[in-house]
């Protein structure tokens, strides 16, 4: 299972971070910084050497396109956005906050539904996209998430679509505070096991 954790200049260390440290330890699972250039600053000023260009995303399993203080800016950028080329159709595919942003100029919000950020949500003003006011949200292979510490309900979906309930439990007991591992665990199983079981009865029905 690779996995492209989509980062550029500006990006939310939590959202990038996050998902990938969680990601990393389902076993036989790669998920990896992408970026456009060979390096890439955070908002804090944080920078990191990317391990994938922007094009490592058309051949991944999995993608994760992150936000930042850069997001509107980058969804605007045609010459960066040509360079990602995503599938939903064989790829499980997610934003964080405003990474919605990209999705919706890549033309990838069918379903005319996102979860983002309070910040980003304004953006969506005109633009026929519902930005619904709760964490997490997915439709089929499409997912989105709004808040900074809801990385781990992107994380745990693509655990449980691709690995299964069991495999987002053992990974989550790892991370999860001390004393709080089964109400935390439980919460974020909550949150994103409904999509599961309705993607797993869409394609029952086809």
């Amino acid at each position: 299972m690779q996995i492209a954790i989509l980062t550029f200049d500006g990006f939310n260390e939590i959202d990038s971070f996050v998902a990938c440290n969680i990601l990393n330890r389902v076993r036989g699972w790669k998920a990896s910084i992408v970026a456009p250039a060979a390096r890439v600053s955070s908002r804090s000023g944080v920078t990191v050497e990317a391990q994938q260009p922007l094009e490592f995303a058309a051949s991944s399993d999995a993608v994760i396109v992150g936000s930042g203080s850069k997001t509107d800016a980058i969804s605007k950028d045609r010459a960066t956005l040509d360079r990602i080329r995503l599938d939903p159709q064989r790829q499980l595919v997610a934003s964080q906050c405003s990474g919605a942003l990209i999705l919706n100029a890549l033309g990838l919000l069918a379903s005319r539904r996102a979860c983002t950020d309070h910040v980003t949500k304004p953006l969506f003003d005109g633009t026929g996209i519902e930005i619904l006011e709760r964490a997490f949200h997915a439709d089929g292979n499409l997912a989105s998430a709004g808040g900074c510490l809801a990385a781990p309900y992107i994380a745990a979906w693509m655990m449980m679509r691709a690995a299964g309930e069991k495999a987002v439990r053992d990974v989550l007991y790892q991370v999860a505070p001390i004393d709080e591992k089964d109400a935390y665990i439980d919460r974020v199983i909550a949150a994103v096991k409904p999509y599961v079981a309705l993607t797993a009865l869409q394609g029952a029905a086809s």
